[in-house]
């Protein structure tokens, strides 16, 4: 209870003072987080903070969760200033109405490449982007020509199972997770702080 009344109260932690323009970068990546093993999202967060710390714009964008999500990433994100903007209505595969998560992928990618064209970000996260691509609501070679577009000294992040080949072949860095061993599988469900 006193954690949750100090996290009412918390200042926002003020982040390094921001450039003028974006940074210049020696070469911009897309690197892919993928795989079946837990970790993607918690990758693009570990560079966001690396990034933040540099004092980058960043902005995140997530195919999935629901904008009414308030999860740990969401809180940290909105005390550290960073912009992320839900996208989603939640996880997909449990959808009742998957003709209505289809749009909201179609509306979430145009306002992603409005956000990208912008140019006024150092790094642009696509969270969970590949489930709409292989689930065929987005076109992969739409998403990597507009990756190919994108504005110099701009890096993004791409993370989700199952990427599309194209993708694979695309990024500057694939990193696929594999799963070894999950506490799902002895019947631990996921948990605050470790796992949202």
């Amino acid at each position: 209870m006193a954690e949750r009344a100090t996290e009412k109260h918390a200042e926002p932690v003020e982040p390094p003072k921001q450039r003028e323009g974006l940074v210049r970068k020696r070469k911009p990546l897309v690197l892919l987080y993928t795989g079946n093993g837990k970790g993607k999202t918690s990758s693009a967060l570990g560079v966001t903070l690396r990034a933040w710390g540099r004092g980058w714009k960043i902005c995140w964008l997530q195919f999935i969760k629901q904008t009414t999500s308030n999860y740990g990433e969401t809180r940290a994100a909105r005390r550290l200033g960073i912009e992320m903007i839900a996208l989603g209505d939640g996880f997909t595969w449990l959808s009742k109405d998957l003709e209505h998560d289809k749009a909201l992928a179609a509306e979430g990618w145009v306002r992603s490449q409005s956000i990208i064209a912008s140019g006024e970000h150092d790094l642009i996260v696509l969270d969970e982007i590949t489930y709409p691509i292989s689930y065929g609501w987005l076109d992969v070679e739409e998403v990597i020509a507009t990756l190919r577009s994108r504005p110099a000294n701009m890096h993004v992040i791409l993370t989700g199972r199952d990427a599309a080949p194209e993708l694979l072949e695309f990024a500057d860095l694939v990193t696929e997770m594999g799963e070894v061993k999950h506490p799902y599988q002895s019947g631990v469900k996921a948990q605050p702080g470790i796992d949202f």
